[in-house]
């Protein structure tokens, strides 16, 4: 969603007309989302070490560190993929339709000046 606004308010304010523009507007949301998805990140490690370093004596520890460990992978995986992958993707969707959208004002322009 942080993406998807910061293109939308680049759209209204009519400053998203080339690559660069909506290479900015996605790097502009992309660091509105890092700060609370580094916080959810950091809680979450944060309380899964405690299970994840409790000795092997302790009551229900052994199943506890069998479903800590994929949380702390999935936790982290997920910060990769917020941060990293999907705005790559998403900047792939809209540098598409970016380009739908020129290549139509390019036929546009082409049929004015015929007439």
């Amino acid at each position: 969603i942080y993406l998807r606004l910061a293109v939308e308010k680049r759209e209204k304010q009519g400053r998203l007309r080339t690559m660069g523009d909506l290479r900015e507007a996605i790097q502009e949301g992309a660091a509105q989302r890092l700060r609370p998805k580094f916080m959810t990140v950091a809680t979450d490690i944060l309380a899964l070490l405690p299970i994840m370093w409790a000795p092997t004596t302790a009551i229900g520890a052994d199943v506890m560190k069998r479903m800590a460990a994929p949380l702390v992978g999935g936790v982290v995986s997920s910060f990769f993929l917020v941060l990293v992958i999907y705005p790559a993707i998403y900047i792939l969707w809209k540098k598409r339709a970016l380009d739908v959208v020129s290549e139509g004002a390019e036929v546009s322009e082409e049929i004015g000046d015929r007439r």
